[in-house]
């Protein structure tokens, strides 16, 4: 049976095992090293001042994937929009649990008061844009070029899901540690 919890500094090396495919093998992301597992504790410290890191755990505690939300941008303006990642293990592709992941990740979010979660998506990653389009994304911008790994320009699309549009004020987002 799987568990979802918030991920800790502890579950970086599990994290990396799981990231490292998705930097040598795909375009997925625009990494090009495979970060330490420092690096890695770094990221989840800093996700975590204000955001979930949430992880996917079989019963024997194995992490099977994992998804978070960062600030869009760092100008105030930005302060209600987030961007969002997932990564599932290889093995556990296809199985409903980026969508589970996804789900608890965005009730988190709305309940923070985020108002828009943005996903970039490399255009090769067709899988990843019929994915978000279930989950209620769409397309709202290509850039194109944005980015060169395996000898190859790739584009990047942009893709919006409004979690709070009706929001009475602007309040400011409730850090995750915060939420009760």
């Amino acid at each position: 049976m799987t568990r979802f919890r918030q991920a800790t500094i502890d579950d970086a090396k599990e994290l990396v095992a799981i990231y490292a495919p998705y930097i040598t093998n795909t375009t997925i992301t625009f990494e090009t090293e495979i970060p330490t597992i420092e690096d890695f504790q770094q990221r989840i410290k800093d996700i975590t001042t204000n955001f979930p890191y949430l992880v996917a755990v079989d019963d024997d505690d194995k992490i099977l994937g994992y998804a978070y939300a960062h600030l869009y941008g760092t100008r105030a303006a930005y302060a209600w929009t987030v961007e969002a990642s997932i990564y599932v293990d290889h093995n556990y592709k296809g199985h409903g649990l980026g969508r589970e992941l996804y789900q608890r990740l965005e009730a988190i979010l709305k309940r923070q008061g985020v108002v828009n979660l943005l996903a970039a998506v490399t255009e090769e990653n067709s899988g990843s844009v019929k994915f978000h389009g279930k989950l209620g994304y769409r397309e709202v911008g290509t850039f194109q070029k944005a980015g060169f790994k395996f000898g190859r320009w790739l584009d990047v699309i942009w893709l919006q899901k409004e979690l709070n549009p009706k929001l009475p004020e602007m309040k400011p987002i409730v850090p995750f540690n915060e939420l009760s």
